[in-house]
């Protein structure tokens, strides 16, 4: 047992003692956190866009192609520039995007973290579209019916009825969403970035031991998952008294 134990203190001394590698660590799990943290905005904000898009064009094609004009053709063009960009980004691996967009779009920048903000945040907001359009279509008409009673316009309706009500709906599968996010990130060393999972791969590189580093990397992207399962539960529970 004690040379277990002086054995497990030799191999801490040597991949996080030493040199001060643990800052590594620190430094990529800010990193993670960081670009998880943008991305996740982005996401969000692209995703409830192309949703609102997607849905107000399934409810309304026949009324809008009925009656015609500007508005439809105008719809109907942004709803397929949103197909357009939900058949890229789920059609394509995230590592690939990756690349394309640090070596090819934004070639010239150096900084390879907001480059990776852009591009989880870009590929979240096609997965999150798909969670918030199911949520809205699944609203019941008489939700949209009684906004527009009250005077609202369509955009007020489902800014403040519909959208609401659809984010309870889809809390958990969005939750879902983030932490596979949250993960994604490990492949942001392909274009050099030293982001939690790099930061582990270049300790092992440098102390040619393997346990330590990607078990320590391993649990504290599962304490990441687990504490933010925790939050949205809290938060889940919260809504349902609200409810109330």
């Amino acid at each position: 047992m004690k040379e277990m134990f002086a054995d497990l203190s030799a191999q801490v001394k040597l991949c996080f003692l030493n040199d001060d590698r643990w800052k590594m660590l620190v430094k990529g799990l800010g990193a993670t956190l960081q670009i998880t943290a943008v991305a996740l905005l982005i996401g969000i904000v692209l995703g409830i866009i192309v949703a609102a898009v997607r849905s107000s064009y399934d409810k309304n094609k026949e009324t809008m192609k009925a009656h015609g004009g500007i508005g439809y053709v105008l719809l109907s063009i942004a709803n397929a520039i949103c197909k357009l960009y939900l058949t890229i980004i789920r059609g394509t691996p995230t590592v690939v995007q990756l690349l394309i967009f640090y070596f090819i779009i934004f070639a010239k920048m150096s900084d390879g973290v907001p480059v990776a903000m852009i591009c989880f945040g870009i590929n979240s907001g096609a997965y999150v579209a798909e969670i918030f359009r199911s949520g809205i279509m699944s609203t019941d008409n008489g939700q949209f019916e009684a906004g527009r009673s009250l005077g609202f316009s369509y955009i007020q309706t489902m800014r403040y009825i519909v959208i609401p009500q659809a984010f309870k709906t889809v809390l958990p599968t969005l939750c879902n969403e983030f932490i596979v996010l949250i993960k994604e990130t490990s492949i942001a060393g392909y274009v050099g970035i030293m982001d939690l999972t790099k930061a582990g791969d270049l300790i092992r590189g440098r102390t040619f031991s393997a346990f330590l580093p990607l078990l320590t990397v391993a649990a504290i992207y599962l304490i990441l998952v687990v504490l933010l399962t925790w939050l949205v539960g809290k938060l889940e529970r919260r809504l349902r008294k609200n409810e109330r």
